[in-house]
């Protein structure tokens, strides 16, 4: 049977996910764009940044940098607010 996760559970995997995908450049855009947005999410946004994980670091990356044409799937308000990296904060 299938793990059935609560809001929080589902929040703590996604930030602990976005936060740990192999390159420090991913882990900022991907983790800081979590960690900027995640607190107004309902279901729809989560379910869709959920969906976003699944996908390879390179696609995700060339989305949000406009290198790459978004999937459908993937268009809209959430993706628009990746690609203003506005968010991406770099330790110096």
């Amino acid at each position: 049977m299938p793990e059935m996760l609560t809001t929080e559970g589902r929040l703590a995997r996604c930030k602990f996910r976005s936060w740990h995908r192999g390159t420090r450049e991913a882990d900022y855009m991907i983790g800081g764009f979590f960690d900027r947005y995640h607190a107004d999410w309902g279901e729809e946004e989560l379910a869709w940044f959920e969906a976003l994980l699944e996908e390879d670091d390179v696609d995700i990356m060339a989305w949000a940098l406009k290198t790459q044409v978004t999937p459908p799937r993937f268009q809209g308000a959430l993706i628009e607010k990746m690609q203003k990296l506005d968010y991406v904060d770099i330790p110096r």
